[in-house]
Formats: C-alpha cells, structure tokens, sequence
C-alpha cells in the first residue's frame, strides 16, 4: 500500500466520527488502514469506552471485503451454553428447544468480515472451535459431524489482558497468537491531553443540538478539572458527564462546578493512586475481608440462637464490639483497599462506625458482595438475612434501577453480563429483567 497521507488519515477519522489528534490514536487509525487490504486477523487492545469498535469497520470497508457482510458480535453478551451455537449454527434436535437447524454467524458472513468483541470471553470449547475455523476454515455445527467452510476474516477486540490468561489457562496460546497476529492498541482517555477539550466541547454542541438549547461552554480551569480526572470509563464516561452538567447547568462551567459533578460521582478531582501489585498482593486484607464475612455469617446465626433463649440484647452488643474490632484491624491494614478478583471487586473505605443493625448505604457499590450487611433483628418474624438474600436483594435494586437493562445493571454492580445473566437464572428474576 502506497504511504499514508495526514488527510487520509484525518478524512478516514471524520467519517467514522473519531475526535481527537492525540499521536497515538492517530496511530492506531493509521494502522488499521495500512492493515485492512492484508487479508489477516486482527486484534484491537483498549479499555471499556475507548471506541474499540469504530476500527473492526474501518478495516472491513478498507478491504476486498467490503462489499460482502459485516458482523459484529459481542461474544460477553451471549450466554455460555449457546456461544457455540450462535457462531457456528445448530442442527435440528440437537439440544433442547432446537427445533429446528440454524446457521451461525460464520456461516451468514462467508466472504465477510466477523468482528468478536469481547473475545476473552469466549468459552474453551468456543475457542477450539475459533481456532479451527481461523487455521482451515473448517467449522462442525453443534449437533452435526458433517464439516462446513467458510472464508470470514475476524477482528476481536478486550479490555483484558489476554497473555495474562494464557498463563492462567483461561485462553489458548495457540489462539491467542492466531488472532493477534497484527495488535492495534487504542489509547485510554487519560492519555489523550488535548483531545479531552474537544471531546468535551463537541458532546455539549450535540446535547444542545438534539434538546435545542444553547451549548455548555467551558472556561480553562473548567478544561483542568476535566483533564486531571482519570475517566475509567473513557470517553463514555466523558459524554455522559457533559450530558448530565448540560442538563442542569447553563453559560459558562467553572472548574468548581465541573468538581461538583466529579464529587456527586463518587469520585476525587484528580488521579487516583495507582497500587504497583508487585510490591503489595494485599494478601493480609483479603484474609480480614473474607474473615470478616464468615464472622458476620457466624454471629448472626448466633444471634439467631438469642432470640430463642431470651439473651438477645447481650448477645447484641459483644457481637457489635466484636466486629468492630476486627473492621479496624482492616483498616489500620488499608484504607482505601482495592482488591482485584474475577469481576474487579472493589472494597474502599470500611467506616470505623459500622453498626451490627445496618451497614452505611452512603457508598456506590460496584459488586453485588461488596453490599452485603447485617441487618436488624425482628424478634417477632425470626428472621435473618443471608449472604445469598442479600445479593439477590442487590441485583433487584440495580436491575430496577437500570429498568432492566442487563448491560448497564452489570456495568453498575462492576459483573460482567455472563455474571449478571447466571445470577438472574439463579434467583428466578427473569420477569424484572424483562421489564421495559
């Protein structure tokens, strides 16, 4: 391919509605277009929000391809059990309720492109199946022995880090270095300095286009605030902030106001401090944590044990004075505490004023665990919350809170929507989901 011009470039990203001329977004367009007329796979890197997807299409219309189908899946979304039917079809009676056969998506997009967001999420079995697919092209219907081709280009994107699960066993190695045969890296928003300015001013010219109000503007120490705050969820994040100051706010934002707005969302002015895991595993906190939770587990079983003796108001207070001692114990360990886990389970700031009748409800909960608190004791109804009451209770009030809508309930409660989709299974709680 002929070298890239800068208003290539720049006409490539204006058309896909890229803002921004931060070099290493700049970069990473750039590298799609130079790689979309090689007929090879195609891995995108980049955090939740960052506009992962704008590149699988610029790769699929700068290519022979183009002309043939696009389809973009979004392999988190897709339940276990039927991943391996929705990408690669299904025979008839081949598991319950199939009733009758059904092409997957590498089937409908032959000579296409397919586009698998979310790729680490793929199931084992999925992605034996993907790798067969990526090497001969070859792909088996669940249910059937007759082998099928087809010709599919795949470009995946995650947000994970996908050597890291190939060293825990949870992806392939041999998959892993099939589709991240090209690697286009797209930059988080923190890392993007100017670009904040613009993106920020662009998203109040179209609330203000689309509700027919004037614009937000923004004076320098206001474009400070937005710049120092660490936006983990990127530009997503951003939009939806300006949409929520645009709504109530009117002239010319201040920093001072865009630090309200920052604050009302729990969160600080500037970067939050960043743990090195290499030099603290916080070991010692996850013990008191998990420790905490089976004692709370324990005495509440044994508060239960006091209603039916008549010691209930003893029993009561050494219970309270021996949880709170063991809470700060975890504090003097680390406050705030950040524990890393398979749903990126945060505990942050355990109040030294915890109460055996009701945890504080002033802090946003990101899992539903990290809700759990130990409730009042009704001596007429004997009854007593558990851990599984609890979480159940969490969800209901998300899945309300988010009028069912799975993706943002599991982005609430810091789950991903697999989590989300099996706990609703769990808990019977399919008629709130479905709620509109």
């Amino acid at each position: 391919m002929a070298r890239l011009t800068d208003n290539e470039i720049r006409t490539t990203m204006q058309r896909y509605g890229i803002i921004g001329s931060a070099p290493a977004l700049v970069n990473a367009v750039k590298r799609a277009l130079i790689i979309a007329p090689i007929d090879i796979s195609v891995l995108i890197n980049g955090e939740n929000g960052t506009g992962k997807e704008f590149f699988p299409k610029i790769i699929h219309d700068n290519s022979p391809r183009k002309h043939k189908k696009y389809i973009a899946v979004n392999c988190g979304a897709i339940p276990a059990g039927t991943i391996s039917s929705e990408l690669f079809g299904h025979e008839k009676g081949s598991f319950t309720n199939a009733e009758k056969e059904h092409a997957g998506y590498f089937e409908v997009a032959n000579g296409g492109t397919i586009f698998l967001d979310e790729v680490a999420d793929l199931t084992l079995d999925a992605q034996a199946r993907l790798l067969r697919v990526l090497e001969s092209g070859e792909y088996l219907r669940v249910g059937s022995s007759e082998v099928r081709k087809t010709n599919v280009r795949v470009v995946a994107a995650t947000n994970k880090d996908l050597l890291q699960m190939v060293k825990a066993g949870e992806f392939r190695e041999d998959l892993f270095y099939r589709i991240a045969a090209i690697r286009i890296e797209v930059p988080p928003l923190r890392e993007r300095g100017e670009d904040i300015k613009m993106l920020a001013t662009k998203f109040s010219y179209d609330y203000a286009e689309q509700h027919n109000r004037p614009p937000l503007m923004f004076d320098e120490s206001a474009y400070r605030q937005l710049m120092s705050f660490s936006w983990s969820g990127n530009v997503r994040e951003l939009q939806s902030l300006i949409r929520e100051m645009s709504s109530f706010e009117s002239g010319v934002v201040t920093g001072e106001v865009v630090k309200k707005y920052l604050n009302q969302k729990n969160h600080s002015g500037n970067l939050p401090v960043v743990y090195d895991k290499a030099q603290h595993d916080y070991t010692q906190e996850r013990e008191l944590i998990f420790k905490l939770i089976m004692q709370m587990q324990s005495e509440l079983n044994e508060l239960k044990e006091a209603i039916a003796n008549g010691n209930i108001a003893t029993k009561q207070q050494g219970n309270k004075l021996h949880m709170s001692s063991n809470i700060n114990d975890l504090q003097r360990q680390s406050s705030p505490l950040t524990a890393h886990g398979d749903d990126d389970m945060v505990w942050q700031n355990v109040t030294e004023d915890y109460d055996i009748k009701e945890a504080p409800r002033n802090q946003q909960s990101r899992h539903p665990f990290s809700d759990i608190k130990a409730t009042a004791i009704d001596v007429e109804e004997d009854k007593i919350k558990t851990l599984e009451d609890t979480e159940r209770e969490v969800i209901i009030n998300a899945i309300e809170r988010n009028h069912g809508r799975r993706r943002q309930t599991a982005e609430e409660l810091g789950i991903s929507e697999r989590t989300l989709y099996r706990k609703i299974k769990e808990y019977g709680l399919e008629y709130r989901n479905n709620r509109k």
